[in-house]
């Protein structure tokens, strides 16, 4: 009982004064306290204080000596020289040995000996070992710092090759957007969002649950046969904020594509622009909207004889499709909306497409498209030749008006 009494008291006086106190004050402290103690002192002070029994007897010794370190130095803590001298000190070549593995023009090099693998610390320590380095992966860490490398993720920034009339497609696609507002006729931004899997996934993002009790789905990620995949296409509305998006079960063909924009007006455009003399859609130059298809143009053509309204197009430039309005404006806050959510089912995916709001007033209606769209059909020059189309002066491969027949 006197034992543990006498642990417990020093235990408290040691946290009181550890906050105090430099490496070579504890040695000394710990070494006074076991001195006075006798016999069985200084295990006494390793279970107090967690000091190894080392450096309490190394303590002593300085004590019984009368040489503590504080005659020569009061500054320091330990004896002067001794330890390892750094490894850029005893091998003048392996700075420039790391800086040319990592260097990023040796990617392309084939004899490069990390061209195929992840550049890890310890992977580089060991291709360096090879070369007759003594050094581990804290080291090749430390190395990597006094370089100014740093871990960094990959950063979207090239968007492709650059069309020179790029700049001036973005104007053209302004001015034709104010034109068309200022008159209150209707403005659309079409696109096809990415295709979702059904079923019990993982899906990127986190939510809110009690804690230790995550939502659990499966461990792979191989489609369900039964499930498929998920096809969202949207219409938004860059004048009234409010969008709407087809789930397809299907393929995202111009056929899909031109249908959502068919349920668009007839859900939602025509009854916010009853008095319509026209529509104005934007759109990317690819995928089922390209601006080469010319399934896209045959089908449009329909969409505007059942509407009776000219369909004007304009294309974003090649290699610009982020900077359509759909996808900073509507497919983001869809993306937002169902993080942390497993898309159990396509009725899972409609229902959070059409819940998803933003502070700014963002409404999107969602339905479900259970039609077939089959691939590979082949638009004769006759079919093509029938399509009203009237080109603008500028760019007429980006810019045309499909007119109803």
């Amino acid at each position: 009982m006197a034992d543990r009494v006498m642990i417990e008291t020093l235990k408290e006086k040691f946290e009181a004064l550890q906050p105090l106190m430099s490496e070579r004050l504890r040695r000394y402290w710990a070494a006074t306290e076991a001195k006075a103690l006798g016999h069985g002192g200084i295990a006494a002070v390793t279970h107090a204080t967690g000091l190894s029994r080392n450096t309490i007897a190394r303590g002593l010794a300085e004590l019984t000596a009368h040489q503590p370190l504080s005659i020569s130095s009061p500054t320091r803590s330990r004896r002067p020289g001794g330890g390892r001298p750094p490894v850029i000190e005893t091998d003048r070549t392996v700075l420039e040995a790391l800086e040319t593995l990592v260097e990023p023009t040796t990617c392309g090099d084939p004899m490069s000996p990390l061209r195929w693998t992840c550049k890890s610390t310890r992977k580089l320590a060991e291709a360096l070992q090879r070369q007759g380095h003594c050094v581990g992966a804290r080291t090749v860490a430390r190395l990597l710092h006094a370089l100014d490398y740093r871990l960094q993720a990959n950063r979207k920034t090239r968007e492709g090759s650059s069309h020179p009339d790029r700049n001036a497609q973005f104007a053209y696609i302004n001015a034709q957007v104010r034109v068309f507002q200022e008159r209150g006729q209707p403005v659309v931004s079409m696109d096809a969002k990415k295709k979702e899997l059904v079923g019990d996934f993982a899906n990127k993002g986190e939510e809110w649950q009690p804690q230790g009790t995550p939502e659990e789905v499966g461990t792979h990620d191989f489609p369900d046969p039964h499930l498929g995949k998920a096809l969202p296409y949207g219409v938004y509305d860059m004048t009234t904020n409010h969008g709407w998006v087809s789930v397809g079960i299907d393929h995202d063909t111009a056929q899909f594509a031109t249908a959502t924009l068919r349920r668009w007006w007839q859900a939602m455009g025509s009854q916010r622009y009853p008095q319509a003399e026209a529509l104005l859609v934007t759109v990317d130059s690819g995928g089922s909207n390209s601006r080469r298809s010319r399934l896209w143009k045959v089908a449009l053509q329909a969409v505007a004889d059942e509407i009776g309204l000219p369909i004007s197009v304009c294309h974003l430039p090649p290699g610009t499709s982020k900077w359509n309005k759909i996808e900073h404006r509507m497919f983001c806050h869809i993306t937002e909306n169902w993080r942390g959510h497993p898309l159990r089912s396509l009725e899972v995916i409609v229902n959070l497409i059409g819940h998803t709001t933003t502070t700014t007033g963002l409404q999107i209606q969602a339905e479900l498209d259970t039609h077939t769209y089959p691939t590979g059909l082949k638009v004769s020059d006759q079919d093509l030749a029938a399509v009203h189309i009237t080109k603008a002066t500028f760019h007429g491969e980006w810019n045309y008006t499909i007119s109803p027949r």
